[in-house]
């Protein structure tokens, strides 16, 4: 069997009364994330993982943000092309790991939802998927609610 690890970073502008769409869950919050796609850190830096672990370039390559198709699209659909792709490799995945970074709303209450979607979208369990978040401590464009961050990381297995 073959192993290998991905890491995916991600990072959007935050928008007043723009929607915060964050690991396919709508929060209610009076920013939100803006990008091409319906900006959804969580999955953008988990698509970034995935592919970087199975060599596939990143998510830009594969969901150009000059492409129509892709423009306010869920990124759920964009990570289940992503898991398309490395399947397509022979690859599966073995877990996800993954780290939220902003000051509001709490993510907390909204993580199982996060997990299930997900799940949904990759064809693994629950359980094998790790959602977690941090404040930035109000420092930095992050602390100051002009931004949110997301990094993860991932094991695939052929």
């Amino acid at each position: 069997m073959k192993i290998r690890v991905g890491f995916g970073f991600d990072v959007h502008q935050l928008k007043d009364q723009h929607p915060f769409v964050v690991g396919g869950v709508t929060l209610d919050h009076h920013k939100g994330a803006f990008g091409h796609s319906d900006a959804d850190v969580l999955l953008h830096a988990i698509c970034d993982a995935l592919l970087g672990a199975a060599n596939l370039r990143d998510i830009g390559f594969h969901f150009k943000n000059t492409d129509e198709r892709w423009k306010g699209i869920s990124s759920l659909i964009l990570l289940k092309e992503t898991v398309k792709l490395l399947s397509e490799k022979g690859w599966r995945i073995g877990n996800i790991d993954a780290m939220l970074c902003l000051e509001a709303p709490k993510i907390n209450p909204h993580i199982p939802a996060m997990q299930q979607n997900i799940a949904d979208a990759t064809g693994i369990p629950t359980e094998d998927i790790s959602i977690k978040a941090t404040t930035n401590e109000q420092m930095g464009f992050v602390g100051r609610e002009e931004g949110v961050v997301s990094y993860a990381v991932c094991l695939i297995e052929k």
